[in-house]
């Protein structure tokens, strides 16, 4: 049950600021899809619609196994929050110009799937330089030692 989607070019292209944990809601078969790791979310950002936080161009495969209630491979997911929670994002979404990003999916102790999301600050070009630099010189230290 330790399956979980990480959401690996988010780390060199994002500062994370804040980290949120929300509920997805999903269909069967996308729980199933997500099981066997066949989801997709390194393209994919959450947005504010009718005061609900939606995951948007994250990809579900379709599951095999499935009859006639396969579900969508694209569709918006609505992204399962507390009010108070909604608020404090969109009023920093809107006043920063920040990103929702989705870090992992993953199954907690209980077996439902959450969704680890982080308000971001899109990096530059001399970050994403910077970045590359530091990690390159910690492998190098890890090596001599």
């Amino acid at each position: 049950m330790n399956q979980s989607v990480q959401n690996r070019k988010a780390r060199y292209n994002y500062f994370f600021l804040e980290k949120f944990e929300a509920g997805i809601e999903l269909r069967g078969s996308e729980i199933k899809s997500l099981r066997d790791g066949r989801v997709d979310i390194a393209e994919s950002f959450a947005r504010e619609e009718d005061n609900e936080i939606y995951l948007i161009n994250s990809y579900f495969a379709k599951y095999s196994n499935s009859s006639y209630m396969n579900h969508e491979e694209n569709r918006q997911r609505k992204l399962l929050l507390h009010k108070k929670e909604i608020r404090k994002i969109v009023g920093k979404l809107n006043k920063e110009s920040l990103t929702l990003i989705p870090i992992k999916i993953y199954f907690n102790r209980k077996g439902l799937a959450k969704v680890e999301l982080a308000l971001s600050k899109g990096k530059k070009n001399y970050d994403k330089r910077e970045s590359k630099k530091k990690k390159s010189w910690e492998r190098e230290k890890r090596n001599i030692k």
